[in-house]
């Protein structure tokens, strides 16, 4: 792998799934990495504050810092792939927003993603969208209070087929109707670079092209979505196309591993696993 100045992150919803959620901040610690993002980590929307207490001091304990964290998204493993445009769903979306935000900002994350979630059978797309501007907005000017940015993500029709945004240009025109219609400029790319690979879009050029716009990078190889060396992802390409463009944000690791979690990292020297200094502002350009 090339030298580069990229920064990463370990995705602790995907990795060190073998141990339980509070152990694994010092799973990734023991790694070499002191950053780290997750998936939204409890079962409701509003957890009880003991809850968080305990997952913020765990974070805290191990010395990691949280760079990146879903809203809640619904059941997951169900099916669901986000709260922002379900009719059925927007109360528990808008109740989760200043736990989330709360969570954030005790713990410096400044990048916070939300899912759009899956077309909804019997209810008129334009609707949902409606929706999901609406919930965008409430939480962007939530987030802004902290100094944190919402993203927006593409994925794969191959594993979530009712989502509807499966293209760069998908996540971009949400986010270009946000800025638009909500007047907020908080809102960015979350290119994972995994999702759009297996759509067909070549993850260097996404980088390139649209790297104003982008405020989070997730990787895993292609196809199998397994730790880079297992697939077909060009990740000198696209480590080259970040550093080209001036990426100082973090790449979080969003893979399954191939065996142990702690195995899965040989691909990235030690070294190069923590990082040093602090973020630039991401720059989330115009519409």
């Amino acid at each position: 792998m090339a030298a580069t100045t990229s920064r990463y992150d370990v995705n602790l919803s995907i990795l060190f799934t073998e141990l339980a959620l509070l152990d694994r901040p010092g799973a990734a610690a023991d790694a070499g990495f002191d950053a780290v993002e997750l998936w939204w980590p409890f079962d409701t929307p509003t957890p009880r504050d003991r809850e968080v207490d305990a997952l913020v001091r765990s974070l805290a304990d191990a010395g990691v810092r949280l760079v990146g964290l879903n809203f809640d998204a619904g059941d997951m493993a169900g099916g669901a792939r986000g709260l922002l445009s379900d009719p059925r769903t927007v109360q528990r979306f808008r109740d989760n927003i200043d736990v989330a935000v709360g969570i954030a900002e005790q713990t410096g994350c400044s990048a916070m993603n939300a899912l759009y979630g899956n077309r909804v059978e019997g209810v008129d797309p334009q609707q949902q969208d409606e929706i999901a501007t609406e919930n965008l907005t409430l939480a962007a000017r939530a987030a802004d209070r902290i100094g944190a940015v919402v993203l927006i993500e593409a994925l794969n029709s191959y594993e979530s087929p009712r989502y509807p945004l499966v293209s760069s240009a998908d996540a971009i025109g949400v986010l270009d109707r946000v800025q638009r219609e909500g007047a907020v400029d908080n809102v960015a790319l979350l290119a994972d670079l995994y999702h759009l690979a297996r759509m067909g879009e070549d993850p260097a050029a996404v980088v390139a092209s649209h790297l104003d716009r982008i405020g989070h990078v997730q990787i895993a190889d292609v196809p199998d979505r397994h730790q880079p060396g297992t697939g077909d992802l060009d990740l000198d390409a696209v480590l080259a196309a970040l550093d080209d463009g001036g990426y100082a944000g973090y790449i979080g690791l969003e893979y399954t591993p191939l065996g142990p979690s702690a195995d899965s990292f040989d691909w990235l020297p030690r070294e190069d696993r923590a990082a040093t200094g602090t973020p630039r502002p991401t720059s989330t350009g115009g519409p």
